[in-house]
């Protein structure tokens, strides 16, 4: 058996942005380089790059993002380049364009090829079923959650075999990042007036970019009926997030707002560049989701943070919440059900707040700390190596 003397890793991802596979990709690159690997990803851009260690982590441009057939093509043949100049061993996609070029690639150089399966990829047709197994065509497939793994094995069972592995490693965060240690109470106070909010009122913030199936519209619901049927207006709301150009869909929510008379307790923020900073001035974090979260990092993030989290009750967030311990989870689709856990939450006295803040950073530093996560990824790398 051939002795690898060194692991160079190539990662390949369509962009490189503040996302879970992105912030994932990231810090496994990183922890690469620190375990004296090669550490390489692709990439047509995004706003992580400047946060890359250049010394560290060697970063190509290409554009992976493209569903291009002649694109996937001419990406296939310069990873093929790129492979053998830089002596790379695996390659690892994380959607699905890009994992066709690495697949392509991977079989031209003879290399190991892996992916991870971030979302659901759900399909309507045959053709669509086709695109996304190409996710499956690796030696090893990482689901980032129990959730995931059963959804790859409900719906692309064919795809299986016992040549490939199937493999969940929950995604984690840097809980060293994501610390009430960190938090600067002036920093806090200079927030706080940035976005308007009352020190006497009971906070609740809700992370996620603006579309649909993260659940706004319900939320709001939920804090009507928080009013109407429990008499609670001590409280200021945050929806905190980009529409990312769904202007029908945020002009939607802004005629909710008033039309439900909260346009004194709801604002909505665009972006925040400090999110253990915008965590650490809410009294209870919300995670609505309508569809399943494949690993809901919000959830993850805020119980980091010592926050109580209340989520909906599908996808990955029933395995990242400790139900009625560091949070609650409540119906997905039933805001009657998340104004009584609003209620519940804003009864509680302080200590008890920080009680379930304290069960939830426990919580996320016994299983989901990235170190656990990067050192999984690195010794599947070394068991495919072996093999």
């Amino acid at each position: 058996m051939k002795m690898v003397t060194k692991i160079n890793v190539l990662q390949v991802i369509p962009k490189l942005g503040y996302g879970g596979a992105e912030t994932g990709c990231y810090d496994i690159a990183h922890y690469l380089a620190e375990q004296d690997c090669g550490s390489f990803i692709v990439t047509s851009g995004g706003e992580l790059i400047k946060f890359v260690k250049k010394n560290k982590v060697r970063i190509f441009k290409l554009p992976v993002h493209s569903k291009n057939p002649i694109l996937i093509l001419y990406n296939a043949i310069f990873l093929s380049i790129l492979i053998v100049l830089k002596k790379i061993n695996i390659v690892h996609a994380r959607s699905r364009a890009p994992a066709w070029s690495c697949y392509l690639a991977c079989l031209i150089t003879n290399r190991a090829f892996v992916t991870t399966f971030h979302g659901t990829y759900n399909f309507k047709n045959k053709f669509k079923k086709f695109y996304n197994s190409i996710m499956l065509r690796a030696k090893l497939t990482i689901a980032g959650s129990n959730f995931i793994f059963e959804h790859i094995n409900e719906n692309y069972n064919e795809y299986l075999s016992k040549k490939k592995k199937l493999r969940v490693i929950f995604r984690g965060i840097n809980i060293d990042y994501f610390s009430q240690k960190n938090i600067s109470i002036l920093k806090q106070e200079k927030l706080k007036r940035e976005w308007g909010l009352e020190t006497n009122k009971f906070t609740i913030l809700m992370p996620g970019r603006l579309t649909s199936w993260k659940g706004q519209e319900k939320f709001i619901e939920a804090l009507n009926i928080l009013i109407e049927n429990y008499n609670i207006t001590n409280f200021q709301a945050i929806l905190l997030g980009s529409d990312q150009g769904r202007k029908v869909y945020s002009k939607r929510l802004y005629s909710l707002v008033e039309r439900y008379s909260l346009t004194k307790k709801i604002k909505f923020i665009n972006h925040c560049g400090d999110m253990p900073l915008a965590y650490s001035l809410a009294d209870v974090v919300v995670s609505a989701s309508i569809k399943p979260e494949s690993f809901g990092r919000v959830a993850v993030e805020s119980q980091s943070m010592s926050k109580p989290i209340i989520a909906s009750n599908i996808g990955g967030s029933k395995e990242t919440i400790l139900n009625k311990k560091s949070g609650f989870l409540y119906k997905h689709d039933d805001p009657r059900e998340l104004a009584k856990y609003l209620n519940t939450v804003i009864q509680l006295s302080q200590e008890e707040l920080k009680l379930m803040g304290n069960e939830g950073r426990k919580n996320i530093t016994k299983k989901f700390d990235v170190e656990v996560m990067c050192d999984s990824n690195l010794r599947e790398y070394r068991k495919l190596l072996k093999s």
